[in-house]
């Protein structure tokens, strides 16, 4: 090699390999802007679900990617705020987690940005998307919408087989747990069931339904499935308690947090896979061209203390179903 081309490979490796002058910035990282209907209380096991499936992409949230939370704690009032001001930063993409309401305000801010969901509502019957197989706009993402009313009301009656009167907890403002309500009343009837529905939008509300439980005596509960019955689950679970009232619910985690029992689709499976989806939109894949996937993880969980403290005894063929059960 001549001395001058020696030289020259020198210079030019030690230019590549030197820092980037004092003052130049290094690549900007992308930001996830994560928005949810959901209290900040229910961050833990949402966030670390949702950033396994981003490192399954090849994402680190603090090494190559950065992630902005808003947390509506409930207040839907709250969403569209909250959606404008992860716009008004130019997110590369938006996690709508958790709540029909959450997409809403995400898809009413911006027809640019892409939108990743993670949602118990039907997303075709909301208007989120066109088609399943075939999203179009820039709403894509996970469902874990089934109508198990009637799935979760057997249950219930296998548990409490001498049931006549079953009380509804529903948000009919929510049009996802209204159509979930629906559905429920229609199984009811069809298994001779009285059925009466309470409204409950708040903790206010909840009070006010549980004092309505107390007077009429129900045999049993079914709590939709809602963020604000998510978020108030402790709330739910004490007074159903206070009230020795048989309860159903649709989360697992009001049955970890004391409740009799919950039968869902996994909400921990669809938060990780919506990770996995935000991961390949930031990669350059198009929601348009994403289809949306369906749940593929149901589960049952039996608390057995809370039966105890009701008083009834699981059947055998009920506990040989269930996918956990609580001591």
């Amino acid at each position: 090699m001549r001395r001058r081309d020696f030289i020259k490979g020198i210079v030019w490796s030690a230019a590549a390999a030197s820092p980037l002058p004092a003052g130049a910035q290094q690549p900007a990282m992308p930001v996830i802007g994560f928005l949810s209907s959901l209290a900040v209380s229910d961050q833990a096991p949402i966030t670390a679900a949702f950033r396994e499936g981003l490192n399954d992409a090849g994402y680190v949230e603090g090494r190559n990617v950065v992630i902005e939370y808003r947390w509506a704690e409930g207040q839907y009032d709250r969403l569209p705020t909250l959606a404008a001001d992860l716009v008004s930063r130019q997110v590369s993409v938006i996690a709508a987690i958790s709540g029909t309401p959450a997409v809403q305000a995400a898809k009413a801010a911006t027809t640019t940005i892409p939108i990743v969901f993670a949602i118990g509502g039907d997303p075709v019957s909301t208007g989120l998307v066109t088609r399943l197989n075939r999203p179009e706009g820039n709403v894509t993402g996970v469902n874990f919408f089934t109508m198990l009313g009637p799935k979760r009301l057997g249950l219930l009656r296998e548990l409490v087989p001498g049931s006549k009167k079953i009380a509804l907890l529903l948000d009919l403002n929510n049009p996802v747990t209204a159509a979930d309500g629906r559905d429920t009343q229609a199984a009811a009837h069809a298994m001779s069931l009285e059925a009466k529905v309470l409204n409950a939008t708040s903790r206010d509300e909840i009070d006010l339904a549980f004092a309505t439980i107390a007077q009429e005596r129900p045999d049993a509960l079914y709590v939709a499935p809602d963020p604000i019955f998510l978020n108030e689950r402790s709330h739910i679970i004490e007074l159903a308690a206070r009230y020795a009232v048989p309860t159903v619910y649709a989360d697992r985690e009001a049955a970890e947090a004391g409740g009799l029992m919950s039968y869902g689709a996994s909400r921990k499976d669809a938060y990780r896979r919506a990770g996995v989806y935000v991961g390949r939109v930031l990669k350059g894949e198009k929601p348009a061209e994403l289809p949306v996937t369906l749940p593929t993880k149901f589960e049952l969980v039996i608390n057995l203390k809370a039966a105890k403290a009701l008083g009834l005894t699981v059947p055998p063929t009920l506990l040989a179903r269930a996918d956990e059960v609580i001591e």
